[in-house]
């Protein structure tokens, strides 16, 4: 099959991505459990962060070879031919990453689509109000079934439900707020979109479901560190609030995971997280700094623009 210039380009970019993708997520793929046991020892928030960067690892590795080597490669050293012809094997892969990230591309928009028909029908049946000792407002919705969510990305609001807010003690509310505003400032679902939005590791493999539980359990612990701020009073308060809310409900879903978490705040008031540095950040993009540096060499360029000769024909 021939291709015009940018065509060729953009095939070309999507058999990249798809086969570093591969790679990387095959790496990550292999040491997933064992990081999720690994996070068991360390403090639940750098656990999460942790199980999160090997999480979107593999599409950000693939995002950046294609965007600091392909792209300046191909734009440097491919001259603007009208046509070219394109191997079978090239496009296949190419196929393989569009449905890739047309996949996890539509799954985050549903999610994103059904979050926003959420706040919409809770605004709907609710109103706001400014509950003792709560600096901004929390929706109160009309309703005795169990609720007691962080809903949103951009402005997120605290819902709760009438049922949910008349059963529980004062103590109890003020705790169980405190842990959904600690999900509200770690920008919790704004990960979860990321995550969404993100390819999988590798199809059919169980590396993403994996990071992704282990992800929800550390975050949900820290987020229970950062509402108790190590105080034994709190940390009680917290667990009676679970338990009451989960016997509200029909399903209480996965309850080895909610009896963990009680049992954690009982056994000991958890301590408060550290302030978070921003030197593994920091890190990160000194190194990705470093290695463009180091690909836009001439040589370097040179020998990805004859790997990618080979990988069209």
């Amino acid at each position: 099959m021939t291709l015009s210039y940018l065509p060729r380009l953009l095939c070309i970019s999507l058999a990249t991505f798809f086969l570093v993708h591969l790679a990387l997520g095959m790496g990550v793929a292999l040491i997933a459990r064992p990081a999720a046991r690994l996070g068991e020892r360390i403090r639940p928030h750098l656990a999460a962060r942790c199980l999160l960067v090997l999480r979107l690892l593999p599409a950000a590795g693939a995002a950046f070879i294609v965007v600091a080597v392909c792209l300046p490669s191909y734009l440097w050293l491919e001259p603007e031919a009208p046509t070219e012809r394109v191997g079978f094997g090239c496009l296949s892969v190419a196929l393989l990453g569009t449905a890739m990230w047309s996949i996890s591309i539509a799954r985050g928009l549903r999610a994103a689509a059904g979050s926003r028909r959420f706040l919409r029908n809770c605004q709907r049946a609710g109103r706001p109000t400014r509950l003792p000792g709560e600096h901004t407002d929390v929706w109160i919705v009309d309703s005795t079934a169990p609720l007691l969510a962080l809903g949103g990305i951009v402005r997120p609001r605290l819902i709760i439900s009438r049922g949910v807010a008349s059963a529980l003690s004062a103590e109890q509310l003020a705790a169980a707020l405190r842990h959904e505003r600690a999900h509200w400032t770690a920008r919790d679902n704004l990960k979860r979109l990321c995550i969404l939005l993100t390819p999988s590791i590798l199809p059919f493999a169980g590396g993403s479901r994996t990071l992704e539980r282990g992800w929800r359990k550390f975050a949900e612990r820290a987020a229970d560190d950062r509402a108790v701020s190590g105080s034994a009073h709190r940390s009680v308060a917290l667990a009676a609030a679970l338990v009451r809310v989960a016997r509200m409900t029909a399903d209480a879903g996965d309850t080895d995971a909610l009896a963990e978490r009680v049992d954690r705040l009982l056994r000991e008031a958890p301590p408060s997280p550290a302030p978070q540095p921003m030197l593994a950040l920091s890190g990160i993009l000194l190194i990705a700094a470093s290695l463009a540096v180091a690909i836009l060499q001439p040589a370097a360029l040179y020998s990805v623009h004859v790997a990618l000769e080979h990988l069209v024909e």
